[in-house]
């Protein structure tokens, strides 16, 4: 198996990206694109003065080149950073530089885990040579389509602002543009090493998302689909949101396990599977998201103890697993996550008892879901009468959906389905008209129906595209206003647009940052044979998480745009034969091996991930139906024996040994006719009477094995 690891991502709104060659196949993990890279770029402007005149026409006609325009610019780059420095044009989406340095004809199979993972696979699928089969499950590939939808409306505003383009290679991407940017900035479009230029693409079209999303099979959790008869893929719960998975992959000679961020005690997608783990000979962990959170974690080595002390104690039965787990899970960490929970909802109440709204930007469906069920909470028992708006090209039917698929959804979901229950708290909250949603701002309803303060859940989180940007323009100078941001985004440049800022600002991190730092401590409980088992670790893990008493299990590390190979553990594959051939074998022992063999005369065919012979094949009823085959070289002496028995005589003459190949030996038969016996490489009877040669042959198969 030969693995390279593309991207390491950046969380989860930029999973990471890699490519695994098994059993001669090429397989692609996700296909994301680095959205915070965003930042760099400026919201719509609001109106059309005359600076914002000049910074426009910077970046749109080649005329600012003169020597006026590049003083002015060079002046800029020696001062902080603020909205003026920022790229007025439509934005670029920056995908997977790496991916671009493969042929894509050349890949086989892509498997998306998560809807962010899916963004960028509509500027793969329409690439000339494409033609892998896109493996995604039925949640993922809905909610893929939904948010790839709304971006493309988003994006729409940039156009209608500042119109068609021009050229296909803007104006901010001229060298002599960049080498004016200011560093923060140019690191961002190039990159630390300077090459990523070319990972920048336009935006894809809505038809682009159609026709990507026809080339897509779905899939169940759990549902089995074979590729070329070869390999058995599976999906398998992840917890980090409705429909995100993990992956197993069986094969031949190779069974492979790849785990992406996961949750183990999700709020509202179905839980972390361990068990479709298990019996898996490679583990690959691909997520880098737990160094976030790292420096959170007062004691690291606890982890590590943790992870090693029980791997090689643990029996494979059910019953030690779920106790396993079960360990695993009672920590601190609910409980942390219910705290934070509180603490951004006594937020949000103490700024509207102030006067001033909230705005929550909103890109991960279950964010959303749990912080309508926890922010409505709070205000019921604060008897504020608030309204609460969710404001998406995509919202009305992405909350509709989450109606329908109880199946995706954890136990708890699950049982209020049973009782006649909703499933989530936005249906009654719709139903009492506290909860408003709207596809725009301009949305005719929305202008009737709007009151502050408010709280409002509205796209972007990179704030440069959306409602979110127009709310943030009419709050940002209210100081009981608040904003909640999700960790990883660098407010620095984020905030440049908005500035001055008296609004406050409250970050939280994501539960999947600490939860799935123990990934792959279950994966090795849970995988682990009796062999050396290896598991694939991002090398930036390497001293964040130890294993200093595995003894069951290898860990490899790996770096971004390197590939490993990873030795086969299977030293033999197993073969499906019909019981009916079976009974029609005629064994035959061999003399210098402690085993039995038998021929056979058919196909050998692989299908659904093992290896077959097909019905119809024949065995031969007796050994002289056709020929034995024999190998190696008979011994001389031996020979010379056996032939003296049988009333031959003759003699042996050492052959020339001339460097390439084993020394000849030449046994000249004299009585009773004359014969050569050569034997070296191979052995060859050269004899005028046929009953002389088979005697001959008959003394070669006393000493040579053969069936």
């Amino acid at each position: 198996m030969k693995f390279t690891c593309l991207s390491k991502g950046g969380g989860f709104h930029f999973p990471p990206c890699h490519i695994v060659n098994v059993c001669g196949f090429r397989i692609l993990f996700d296909c994301p694109m680095d959205l915070s890279a965003l930042t760099i770029f400026s919201p719509v402007p609001t109106g059309f003065d005359a600076e914002l005149d000049v910074k426009v026409s910077d970046f749109q006609d080649s005329s600012s080149s003169s020597l006026e325009s590049a003083a002015r610019k060079r002046q800029k780059i020696d001062k902080p950073l603020d909205g003026n420095d920022l790229i007025y044009a439509v934005p670029w989406y920056k995908t997977v530089n790496n991916l671009h340095l493969w042929n894509v004809s050349f890949i086989d199979i892509v498997l998306i885990s998560s809807p962010m993972g899916m963004l960028g696979l509509p500027f793969l699928t329409q690439m000339k040579g494409f033609s892998a089969k896109i493996y995604v499950t039925e949640v993922t590939t809905r909610l893929g389509q939904l948010m790839m939808e709304d971006l493309v409306a988003m994006h729409m505003e940039f156009r209608q602002f500042y119109g068609p383009e021009v050229s296909s290679f803007p104006q901010w991407m001229r060298w002599e543009e960049l080498e004016l940017l200011p560093s923060a900035l140019r690191e961002v479009v190039l990159g630390k090493d300077g090459a990523e230029l070319g990972a920048w693409m336009p935006l894809y079209s809505a038809a682009d998302v159609t026709d990507c999303i026809q080339k897509v099979q779905t899939l169940r959790y759990a549902e089995e689909a074979c590729y070329n008869g070869t390999l058995i893929i599976k999906a398998c719960s992840s917890g980090l949101e409705i429909g995100t998975c993990n992956w197993t992959i069986n094969g031949p000679k190779r069974d492979v396990a790849f785990i992406s961020s996961s949750i183990f005690l999700p709020a509202h997608a179905m839980k972390f599977d361990y068990h479709a783990l298990q019996g898996n000979d490679v583990i690959l962990y691909s997520d880098f998201s737990p160094l976030d959170a790292m420096e959170d974690v007062e004691d690291v080595d606890d982890i590590s103890i943790l992870t090693t002390d029980s791997i090689s104690t643990l029996s494979m039965n059910n019953k030690n697993w779920e106790e396993s787990i079960e360990s695993l899970l009672n920590t601190d960490e609910n409980l942390e996550e219910r705290e934070k929970l509180s603490f951004l909802c006594s937020c949000t109440i103490d700024s509207l008892k102030a006067g001033g709204s909230v705005l929550i930007p909103f890109n991960r469906l279950g964010t959303l879901l749990q912080l309508l069920e926890e922010i409505s909470a709070s205000l019921e028992s604060s008897t504020l009468k608030v309204p609460i708006y969710v404001i998406s090209s995509v919202a009305e039917e992405l909350l509709a959906y989450t109606n329908v698929v109880p199946e995706w959804l954890c136990k708890e979901r699950q049982e209020k389905l049973f009782s006649g229950e909703s499933l989530f708290a936005h249906v009654e909250l719709i139903k009492e008209n506290k909860l408003h949603v709207f596809p725009a701002v301009h949305s005719p309803k929305l202008l009737t129906n709007w009151q502050e303060p408010c709280i409002v859940f509205s796209p972007h989180w990179s704030l440069r595209l959306g409602p979110v940007v127009h709310f943030l323009r009419r709050w940002c100078g209210d100081p009981n206003s608040l904003l909640v941001l999700e960790s990883g985004l660098d407010a620095e440049l984020a905030f440049l647009p908005f500035k001055p800022m008296a609004m406050k600002v409250l970050q939280c991190s994501n539960k999947v940052a600490k939860s799935s730092a123990f990934d792959a401590d279950v994966a090795a409980k849970n995988c682990s044979g009796n062999f050396i088992l290896p598991i694939l670790l991002p090398e930036d893990l390497r001293q964040q998480i130890r294993f200093p008493n595995a003894n069951s299990f290898s860990v490899v590390h790996y770096s971004e745009n390197a590939s490993i190979r990873i030795p086969s553990l299977k030293d033999s594959s197993e073969l499906e034969i019909a019981t009916d051939m079976a009974f029609q074998f005629q064994w035959r022992h061999l003399k210098h091996e402690n085993m039995n063999v038998t021929r056979l005369k058919g196909e050998l065919s692989v299908y659904h991930g093992k290896h077959w012979l097909l019905s119809g094949n024949e065995q031969a009823k007796s050994s002289k139906s056709r020929p034995l085959l024999h190998w190696g070289s008979p011994d001389v002496e031996k020979l010379l024996n056996i032939l003296s028995k049988m009333g031959i005589n003759g003699s042996v003459e050492q052959g020339a040994d001339n460097g390439e190949s084993e020394q000849t030996c030449m046994v000249h038969v004299h009585e009773p006719k004359k014969a050569l016996i050569e034997i070296g490489t191979s052995t060859v009877i050269s004899a005028v009477d046929e009953n002389l040669a088979s005697q001959i042959f008959e003394a070669i198969d006393n000493i040579l094995d053969g069936i």
